[in-house]
């Protein structure tokens, strides 16, 4: 496994993140394909075993649940100095006023649950899910400062929105001498490359790690187009996400991985670790050969060629994701 600096930080993270939406209960919330504690337990140690120490969640997932279950696997399997976790806010948590968004109430409230179910009492990287335009963005930079100068978390990150608001974000925090964000988790991938005009300049220009959500594409690029999935027949997210058009990538991927003798999800992955602006793409794992394609992938190196094969097919994209 390799490591690297998050963005402009001296934090160390490994190159591939383990992204913990598909550990929790399946009958909590709304991702039925989730897998339960036992299931799950055995994928967390091993990415642990292959040099993974960078772990995101986030508190809307499975209802809490994958909070629940990934803060008790890592402090039975890791010491909580190796591992850097990461985890969101924004998305509803309950019913009625205030059960969500990025308000000072909001954010106090929502990191102390947080820290209750992982079982720790900071997390390395706390993340906005997504913008709130319904709460001034001054209220939200000064209540997320506040949480790491109380220790309750180490760095903050934010997550898909437009490049006029991140950078008025990170603005408003650099005016008042506040704690700006670290990290940019975004939808990134073959499939969806909107990031490049505007979002992607904006992060190396300013410093900031990316940390591509969905890099395969919710598995898109690593099996024949249309096939169904138990997790793509209920993913309604998903669904609206890629278009028909998005079929002359994925054969792309296929003719390269096949000239490679490799596995899609390998190519997939190494396009995107070989984009200058991204720290570590953010990856789901159900088995234990998606964490170990995603590793294998750290080392694979692709040609100027290959490059060129995989990204030559795309067209624009409306915005989406955010």
């Amino acid at each position: 496994m390799q490591y690297v600096k998050l963005g402009s930080t001296g934090l160390d993270v490994s190159r591939i993140c383990l992204g913990c939406m598909t550990y929790g209960l399946p009958d909590r919330g709304t991702h039925e394909w989730t897998l339960d504690e036992e299931a799950s337990r055995p994928l967390i140690r091993h990415a642990l075993d292959a040099g993974i120490n960078f772990f995101d969640t986030a508190n809307v997932y499975s209802d809490g649940t994958s909070e629940e279950i990934v803060g008790k696997a890592l402090r039975d399997f890791a010491r909580r100095d190796d591992i850097v976790l990461a985890t969101k806010l924004n998305g509803r948590m309950r019913p009625g006023p205030n059960g969500a968004g990025l308000s000072r109430k909001a954010v106090m409230t929502e990191i102390d649950h947080s820290l209750t179910r992982l079982g720790t009492d900071y997390v390395d990287l706390y993340q906005i899910h997504r913008f709130d335009p319904h709460t001034p963005v001054e209220e939200t930079m000064e209540a997320l400062h506040d949480l790491v100068k109380a220790g309750k978390v180490r760095y903050i990150g934010a997550s898909s929105m437009y490049a006029w608001q991140f950078s008025k974000m990170q603005y408003t925090a650099e005016r008042h001498g506040w704690t700006k964000f670290a990290s940019m988790q975004n939808h990134y991938n073959l499939l969806y490359r909107e990031e490049e005009r505007e979002m992607l300049p904006l992060c190396a220009d300013q410093g900031v790690g990316v940390l591509p959500w969905s890099p395969l594409a919710r598995g898109r690029l690593t099996r024949d187009w249309g096939t169904v999935t138990d997790r793509s027949a209920t993913d309604n997210f998903g669904s609206g996400l890629y278009a028909d058009s998005d079929r002359v990538v994925v054969e792309a991927v296929t003719r390269v991985a096949t000239d490679r003798a490799v596995p899609r999800a390998q190519i997939a992955l190494a396009w995107l670790l070989h984009q200058p602006t991204v720290t570590a793409p953010i990856i789901g794992a159900a088995k234990s050969q998606h964490i170990e394609d995603a590793v294998a992938a750290v080392e694979l190196t692709l040609t100027e060629k290959e490059l060129e094969e995989l990204q030559q097919p795309y067209s624009p994209h409306p915005i989406i994701g955010h």
